[in-house]
């Protein structure tokens, strides 16, 4: 009898140490979380033809912060021939009135980048960086941008207490290019002026 009711007692641990690493176990299991990975529909290349003119786009942005006029038309130039570089044909293949659309925006954006080219005050040419970036903003969203995530930014007294001007970033800190690091009247007090109003990236 002693000899059965040890052997119970045996069996009674093991089952549970089992029930116990058992369950320990299932409540440990993590359930594997479904990643949704963003499908792109471009080429490299044309994402590269993008990323090309926007990185054209930010030296230009950042030559303005610094209110460098020679570095200004120097980024310019390399933007407009960034821009002259994007490769709009392969939106042919998806959309046709995307590709008209792409082309108007590309336009307005070359018709504003180039007074830049001329100019010799730079109030004039960040009013035309400002019109550049409003049609670069619509273009972007139109053809769906695929690269990194990039900042659209406002500044509410770029040309004034109430005349604000808009510009796209590459990074959410603000960099103000309408007044900047060297402003005639703030000097780098306004340089930070500003917020991010949306972004864009492959989602």
């Amino acid at each position: 009898m002693k000899r059965f009711l040890s052997i119970l007692v045996v069996i009674v641990v093991f089952a549970g140490l089992w029930f116990f690493v058992f369950k320990k176990n299932k409540n440990d299991a993590k359930p594997v979380r479904e990643v949704a990975s963003a499908v792109k529909k471009h080429s490299p290349d044309f994402n590269k033809s993008i990323a090309n003119m926007l990185e054209a786009y930010f030296k230009m942005q950042d030559a303005f912060v610094n209110a460098d006029t020679t570095m200004i038309k120097a980024t310019a130039s390399k933007f407009i021939d960034a821009t002259d570089s994007i490769q709009l044909s392969e939106l042919q293949a998806t959309d046709s009135s995307l590709l008209i659309t792409a082309r108007q925006n590309i336009s307005d954006i070359k018709a504003n980048a180039e007074p830049i080219l001329q100019e010799t005050s730079i109030t004039e040419m960040r009013y035309d960086f400002s019109m550049v970036s409003e049609n670069l903003y619509p273009l972007l969203k139109v053809i769906g941008y695929e690269g990194n995530k990039i900042y659209w930014q406002n500044c509410p007294m770029a040309f004034g207490d109430d005349k604000p001007a808009n510009w796209l970033s590459n990074t959410a800190e603000i960099n103000n290019p309408y007044l900047g690091k060297n402003d005639p009247k703030y000097k780098s007090g306004m340089l930070h002026c500003g917020e991010n109003m949306d972004s864009i990236y492959l989602k």
